[in-house]
């Protein structure tokens, strides 16, 4: 089982908005670095740190977990859609998303003012400098330390 954080922006997609759905499609990523990860290494089961982004403040909000596999990001073939791809036929995707399901709200959010401050997370990805994908494999040992300060 591998681990991951991925990013949303809570007012395009929060951890209440999965939380009330259920489940969902992680739709709209279009970096090919990130879309890799979705397709190449993502399996049924992983585990998600799920990161508010371009928030106030920034965090990890809750968990979510890997339902399938990846599958054709439908937003990429509707012109209406800010991620549309009129490269992208349906015959050859471009574009692809995991579903991912519901598993916890943290009480709290975990900013990222704690996670730098926490030495053990100190060569975590999220926290380089210039680290700004919005899926990325974190290590088990990262995600068991932000699950413990989170439900602290």
């Amino acid at each position: 089982m591998a681990h991951w954080l991925m990013k949303s922006e809570p007012e395009v997609y929060s951890i209440e908005d999965l939380q009330k759905d259920g489940t969902s499609l992680w739709e709209g990523v279009r970096n090919y670095q990130a879309r890799n990860f979705m397709t190449q290494s993502m399996k049924p089961g992983d585990l998600v740190l799920f990161y508010h982004s371009n928030a106030e403040p920034p965090g990890v909000a809750g968990l979510a977990r890997i339902q399938g596999p990846a599958v054709p990001d439908l937003t990429q073939f509707d012109k209406k859609s800010d991620y549309y791809d009129p490269k992208s036929t349906r015959d050859n995707p471009r574009w692809h998303c995991v579903p991912v399901e519901f598993m916890e709200r943290f009480p709290a959010l975990l900013p990222l003012e704690k996670l730098r401050a926490t030495k053990s997370l100190a060569k975590m990805a999220l926290l380089q400098r210039g680290q700004r994908l919005s899926v990325q494999p974190v290590t088990r040992a990262e995600y068991d330390t932000i699950v413990k300060l989170a439900r602290a």
